[in-house]
C-alpha cells in the first residue's frame, strides 16, 4: 500500500482538532505550524499539493518595495522581517538577490526620488541585506549589457531574496514537516460538503479524484484554505465572510538565459507596472502580468504572451528579439486578492497589497484564509496557531516553556555531520547541470534529514549519484524517495511540483529522452507507460 492509501485509510479513522481544506502555501504552512505544536490535524487537496496558485509565482521573495508608492509602510516593513526571517531559516532555499531596476526617460519619478525610495526600503529592512547603489546610465551598461541603455535615465539596485527550487517544491516541504509530526495529508481528495453536528464536530463528505470513492471524515475544526476557491467552499458551507477575493491574472514565460550575471533584472512596463527577468537555473523567467479576471480558471492567451515578450524586447539590447519558439515553458496562475465584500468590483486591484486576513467564521469553528503570498507565509502559521488557541482548540505552553519551532532547515550540527558523508562520496565534486551547484547542496536543500537515506543509497552503489536525465537535475538517489514519500500521482506533479525539470527542460527532448522512461518505471510501477502518455498528450 503507497503512502497516499495510507492516509486515505487514516483519514477516514481519525477525528481531527483541525481539517485544513486545500494545500497551497497558507493551508501547508498552517498544517506544519499545527502539527508542530501537537494539534491532530488533517489536509487534503482536490489537486495536487500546490497545484494551482502556489505553483505559478515568480519564485521571489520580497518586502514589496513597490508598496512604498501607495504609503503602506507597515505592510513593507512587515513583508521585510517576513523575507529576513526566511533567509536566516532556510539558507540553503532561500537566497537574497540583487534586482538591477532600469529607470526609463519617460518614467513618472526621477531616478535619484526611486533612489532614496531604494535606501528607506533598505531600512525597513532592518539593514539586513546588501545597501542600495545609484547607477549612471554608463555604469549600467557596463555592468548589464544586454540592457538598452539608450532609453534609460540611469538604474537602482538593492536587495531582496528568491527561491532556489520552484515555488511548489518550497510549499511541499512544509506539507513534509507536517506529515513528519503527524499530519494526514492527501492530495487529489476533494471535500464536496460539510456540516456542523449537534455534538460540535464537522462531518464532511470527501471525493477520491482518482477512483471516484467517497467517504466521510470529522474534525473539531475546519481551516478553509482553498486559496482562489475559498468563496466557492464557503458559499457551499453557508459560510457569511467579511471578507472576498477578487483575483489578477499573472503569467510567465520561460525561455533560455538572457544574462550570465545571477540577478534579476527589473523593468517599467509601458503602462508603468513593475515587471522581471529572474533568474531560473540555465533560463529566465519573464513576468508578470496583472489583469483582472473573474474565474480563477483562466488561460494564457495569445495577447498574455505578446505583453511579455513586446515589453522585454523593448527593453533588452538582444542580437535577435525573443521570440514565441524560445518559449521553453509558461505559468499561468491568478492571485486571490483579499477585499472587503462592500468592496466595488471595479476597484484599481493594482493598488491592492498582496495582504492575507485570518476570519473566524461568527459562532462557528470554521476558519477562512484569504489573500496571502509566499513571503508573509510564516505569519500565517503563527496566526492560525494564535487563533486556535483563543478557540481552547490547542493549550499554549506553560510560563517559562518555549514555543516548538515549526519551520527553518535543520540545524548546523545535522548539516555538518551530511556534508562530512556526502564529502566523502564525492557529491560536492558533482554539478549541477543548469548551474555552478554541487550535488551536495541540492540533496540538502531539497530534502533536508531525508537526503541521509540518499547518501546510503549512493554508498550502496555508487551509479546512483548519476543524472536520470540529460542534461536534467534530477539524480537516481532521488527517485526512490520521490515515489515513496512524496505522493507523486502525475508526472507532472513530479515534473512541475516535486522538481522544475518540465519548466526548464525542453518537452521534446523529454519526451525522447530515456531517462524519462527510467523515471515512471521507477516512480509510477505498472503505471508508467500511461503516466508517460498522458503527460505528454496534454501539449499536444
Amino acid at each position: 500500500m503507497n503512502l497516499r492509501q495510507q492516509h486515505i485509510e487514516r483519514l477516514s479513522s481519525t477525528t481531527f482538532d483541525v481539517l485544513i481544506v486545500g494545500s497551497g502555501i497558507n493551508g501547508a504552512v498552517s498544517a506544519a505550524a499545527l502539527a508542530a505544536h501537537g494539534v491532530k490535524v488533517g489536509l487534503i487537496d482536490a489537486r495536487d499539493f500546490a497545484g494551482f496558485t502556489s505553483q505559478q509565482s515568480s519564485n521571489l521573495i520580497w518586502g514589496g518595495i513597490k508598496y512604498l508608492e501607495t504609503y503602506e509602510f507597515a505592510l513593507v516593513s512587515k513583508l521585510c522581517k517576513a523575507r529576513n526571517t526566511l533567509i536566516k531559516h532556510y539558507p540553503s532555499a532561500v537566497e537574497e538577490i540583487r534586482f538591477l531596476t532600469s529607470i526609463p526617460d519617460s518614467f513618472r519619478r526621477h531616478p535619484r526620488l526611486v533612489w532614496v525610495g531604494a535606501w528607506l526600503y533598505w531600512l525597513m529592512g532592518r539593514g539586513v541585506t546588501k545597501k542600495p547603489a545609484y547607477l549612471s546610465a554608463r555604469k549600467l551598461e557596463q555592468q548589464e549589457p544586454v540592457i538598452d541603455t539608450t532609453i534609460c535615465r540611469g538604474g537602482i539596485e538593492y536587495s531582496d531574496a528568491y527561491l532556489h527550487d520552484n515555488d511548489a517544491r518550497f510549499v511541499f516541504n512544509f506539507v513534509r514537516s507536517a506529515i513528519d509530526k503527524g499530519c494526514v495529508a492527501v492530495n487529489y481528495l476533494s471535500a464536496t460538503k460539510a456540516e456542523l453536528g449537534s455534538d460540535g464536530l464537522w462531518s464532511l463528505e470527501l471525493k477520491d479524484q482518482l477512483n471516484g470513492n467517497t467517504f466521510s471524515i470529522r474534525s473539531r475544526v475546519i481551516i478553509n484554505a482553498a486559496g482562489a476557491f475559498v468563496d466557492d467552499f464557503n458559499a457551499a458551507n453557508e459560510i457569511k465572510t467579511r471578507y472576498k477575493h477578487i483575483f489578477s491574472k499573472g503569467i510567465h514565460l520561460i525561455v533560455p538565459r538572457i544574462t550570465k550575471s545571477n540577478r534579476v533584472l527589473a523593468f517599467f512596463a509601458d503602462d508603468g507596472r513593475l515587471f522581471f527577468a529572474i533568474p531560473m537555473g540555465n533560463r529566465t523567467c519573464i513576468g508578470t502580468t496583472d489583469t483582472p479576471v473573474s474565474d480563477p480558471n483562466t488561460p494564457i492567451t495569445e495577447q498574455d504572451r505578446d505583453f511579455v515578450l513586446d515589453n522585454i524586447n523593448a527593453r533588452l539590447d538582444l542580437k535577435r528579439p525573443l521570440t514565441r519558439k524560445d518559449i521553453i515553458a509558461e505559468r499561468c496562475g491568478v492571485r486571490p486578492l483579499a477585499v472587503e465584500n462592500e468592496t466595488d468590483t471595479q476597484v484599481d486591484f493594482l493598488q491592492l497589497s498582496r495582504k492575507h486576513v485570518i476570519e473566524l467564521a461568527p459562532g462557528k469553528p470554521y476558519i477562512s484564509i484569504f489573500g496571502g503570498k509566499l513571503t508573509d507565509c510564516l505569519n500565517v502559521g503563527d496566526e492560525v496557531y494564535d487563533q486556535l488557541v483563543e478557540m481552547g482548540i490547542k493549550k499554549p505552553s506553560g510560563q517559562g516553556v518555549d514555543e516548538p519551532r515549526w519551520y527553518g532547515e535543520p540545524d548546523q550540527a545535522q548539516y555538518s555531520r551530511y556534508c562530512e558523508r556526502a564529502i566523502a562520496l564525492s557529491l560536492d565534486k558533482i554539478k549541477l547541470p543548469d548551474s555552478n551547484e554541487s550535488l551536495l547542496t541540492r540533496l540538502w536543500r531539497r530534502y533536508g534529514l531525508d537526503a541521509f537515506s540518499m547518501l546510503d543509497r549512493v554508498e550502496q552503489n555508487p551509479a546512483e549519484a548519476g543524472s536520470v536525465i540529460e542534461g536534467a537535475a534530477l539524480y537516481r538517489c532521488e527517485l526512490v524517495h520521490l515515489a515513496e514519500k512524496e505522493m507523486p500521482v502525475t508526472l507532472e506533479d513530479l515534473f512541475h511540483r516535486r522538481t522544475k525539470i518540465g519548466l526548464v527542460t525542453p518537452r521534446d527532448k523529454l519526451k525522447t529522452s530515456e531517462g524519462t522512461k527510467e523515471v515512471c518505471r521507477v516512480v509510477f510501477g505498472d503505471l508508467a507507460e500511461e503516466k508517460f502518455e498522458a503527460y505528454f498528450k496534454q501539449y499536444q
